[in-house]
């Protein structure tokens, strides 16, 4: 077991990263007062844990699992059953789930009060190497992803690989999205991937790859907390082209289609000479370890125009960040008409190949 720190001018974050974690650190919030944030599904595997930990008269507030929890309307049930259940200025909210729990739940911590603190403990993978750290919280509106939330550092993250045993195929190929995202960001964490693409799934893989992962979000975090030197924007890679496809077809997970963003935006890469095709091909090989086939979408270009609203942006430009040499990126801009032509020869060179 591991801690890692990422230090922010206005809030210390310690991440509790290992097997065991849940079972030392869980104990130790029992002192405060809590309220726990979690979904349908976790807490029908979890509930016994979370009494176990914290007591059978916690306040447990439920939401429906799924991405379309992520509501305004949602947020504010949270917050009212807060106040229903006389949480004070010095309450803790504890988000016992995945992405979705998190990103509710640190919002509504965010807000209560004018803020209280947060601990997140992530029971899905993709949470585990990505959401629950960095202090990024939000809800969807308007058919925009993520577009109301705040930059709030939980106090803790509990990142107990424990969980990972419970989940379906599809949460390990998601959290698995991510994981890659981080390997066009980071050597060590490429070379990992290529020694073990063919065990990907392995538990003493996992383990490892959580805390690589981690550790070089936290680095970027502490650097460039607020996305204002533009080093987290690289955190993104594989996003814009991904969550515009997720926002539209709605039929597989974020980090599925993190992964089939990033395959269309190596293309785009390719082709505007950012990326060698070597190194293009090498990432085409992980992420076809995790999606076999990659989806030749036939109305692409309805999908990329809600590009449009990603936070990236300047002007009317589409930010994309990409890979360009092993542990390197590139930002590069491209107008709508561009965007939408890229992404429709890919579309027709995957129809292609089928």
């Amino acid at each position: 077991m591991k801690d890692i720190t990422i230090n922010t001018p206005l809030q210390k974050s310690v991440i509790h990263c290992g097997e065991g974690a849940f079972e030392k650190y869980a104990a130790e919030l029992k002192v405060r007062q809590l309220f726990i944030v979690t979904d349908s599904n976790v807490f029908a595997w979890y509930r016994h844990d979370i009494w176990r930990a914290f007591g059978d008269n916690v306040p447990v507030h439920i939401i429906p699992a799924g991405e379309t929890s992520k509501t305004v309307r949602n947020l504010t049930e949270i917050l009212k059953a807060m106040l229903d259940s006389g949480m004070n200025r010095d309450c803790t909210v504890v988000a016992f789930g995945g992405g979705v729990v998190g990103d509710i739940a640190g919002l509504a911590a965010s807000l209560y009060m004018r803020g209280v603190r947060l601990v997140q403990i992530p029971t899905t993978l993709l949470a585990q190497v990505d959401s629950s750290v960095g202090g990024k919280t939000a809800v969807d509106f308007g058919g925009v992803k993520n577009v109301i939330g705040t930059f709030y550092q939980p106090e803790e993250v509990i990142a107990d690989p424990c969980f990972l045993s419970t989940l379906p195929e599809r949460e390990i190929r998601c959290g698995l999205g991510e994981i890659i995202k981080y390997g066009a960001l980071n050597a060590r964490i490429l070379t990992l991937l290529k020694s073990n693409i063919n065990n990907l799934k392995s538990t003493e893989f996992l383990q490892e790859i959580i805390y690589q992962c981690i550790k070089h979000k936290a680095e970027i975090v502490a650097e460039d907390e607020h996305d204002n030197k533009g080093l987290r924007k690289t955190l993104n890679l594989g996003h814009t082209t991904g969550h515009a496809l997720e926002l539209y077809y709605r039929k597989k997970s974020h980090g599925e289609f993190v992964l089939i963003g990033m395959y269309y935006e190596l293309y785009i890469a390719e082709k505007l000479n950012t990326c060698p095709q070597n190194y293009a091909n090498s990432l085409r090989n992980l992420i076809k370890a995790v999606i076999k086939r990659i989806p030749a979408y036939e109305d692409v270009a309805t999908a990329a125009d809600l590009a449009k609203y990603d936070k990236k942006n300047s002007g009317l430009d589409i930010t994309l960040i990409v890979p360009e040499s092993e542990g390197k990126c590139a930002e590069i801009k491209l107008s709508a008409e561009q965007y939408t032509q890229m992404l429709e020869e890919c579309a027709l060179v995957l129809k292609g190949q089928a």
